[in-house]
C-alpha cells in the first residue's frame, strides 16, 4: 500500500467511526469539500500536511493520532 492510499483509508475510517459525511468533515475542517474529495478519489496524489492537519483539527485529533496506525507503520519507502 502507498502513503496516499493509507491517508485515504484513514480519513474514511475516521468519518465512519464518527458517523459523518465527507461534506460534514469539510465543514468541521474549514476546507472546501473538493479538497477532501480530491484526496479520497485520487486526484490529489500528494496531499499537503497542512490539509491533513486541518482534517485532524476538524476531527479533534492530533497528527500523531491520525498517523498512529498499523497501516502507516507498515509503509515501505516510496521512490518517485
Amino acid at each position: 500500500m502507498d502513503t496516499v492510499t493509507a491517508v485515504r483509508r484513514r480519513i474514511l475510517e475516521l468519518c465512519d467511526q464518527r458517523g459523518i459525511s465527507i461534506n460534514k468533515l469539510a465543514t468541521l475542517s474549514a476546507l472546501p469539500p473538493s479538497s477532501i474529495k480530491n484526496i479520497l478519489y485520487g486526484k490529489s496524489r500528494n496531499p499537503k500536511l497542512v490539509t491533513i492537519k486541518m482534517i485532524c483539527d476538524g476531527l479533534e485529533i492530533t497528527l500523531g493520532e491520525f498517523f498512529s496506525t498499523a497501516e502507516f507503520d507498515a509503509l515501505e519507502q516510496e521512490l518517485l
